[in-house]
């Protein structure tokens, strides 16, 4: 180029592209403002759509859990010493009878009359037994002999008077329970046992 817009010398004059750092911080500024503006409206709408109480809905569930419930107290079973058996066998076998009023005596109950099976259960009994007693005897005394001898069949009689329970002795049977395992029935029989808990609707 000439004349008064001549350049002379080494020296040339660099093009620098202008800055922008205001634009950044205002484009930034206004994006983070964007967004918390988005993030509030989202947080009405959810608080709209759910009755605006998110703090109660934590409470009604924690209301609405299941609280364990304690064990009812342990229900009072008569004791061996106090239960009268009469013990009768309706089986073919001889002897059946007086070796299991033996054992049963051994192991603390009281015994009655030691005989054959009546009529009515005379080889008809194919169980390893039957233990039968008064109405009253249901949930006392018939329990706790039933430790002795697991799978025996439980029958009342509500004309039955006074409260000694009769021992049947079936065509299944060998022995009585192992007194082991009897005493470990005869255990949990009497253990508390844990109170349903109520169903809740939520």
């Amino acid at each position: 180029m000439g004349g008064q817009y001549r350049i002379t010398g080494d020296r040339y004059p660099r093009m620098r592209r202008p800055r922008r750092r205001g634009k950044l911080v205002a484009l930034s500024v206004a994006s983070a403002a964007v967004l918390g503006v988005g993030g509030w409206g989202t947080l009405q709408l959810i608080d709209v759509f759910t009755g605006g109480d998110s703090a109660s809905a934590v409470g009604t569930k924690a209301a609405c859990a299941t609280k364990a419930t304690p064990a009812t107290a342990p229900k009072a079973f008569p004791v061996p010493g106090t239960i009268t058996v009469n013990v009768l066998n309706a089986t073919t076998k001889g002897g059946l009878a007086q070796k299991t009023a033996d054992e049963l005596k051994k192991r603390g109950f009281r015994i009655g009359e030691v005989a054959n099976a009546t009529k009515e259960y005379d080889k008809k009994v194919k169980g390893t037994g039957v233990l039968i007693g008064p109405a009253t005897a249901l949930d006392t005394s018939l329990p706790v002999l039933g430790t002795q001898l697991a799978g025996a069949e439980r029958r009342t009689d509500p004309a039955r008077k006074g409260a000694e329970i009769d021992l049947v002795i079936g065509d299944a049977f060998s022995e009585l329970t192992k007194k082991a395992d009897a005493d470990r029935a005869l255990t949990a029989l009497a253990a508390p046992k844990p109170t349903p808990a109520s169903k809740k609707n939520c």
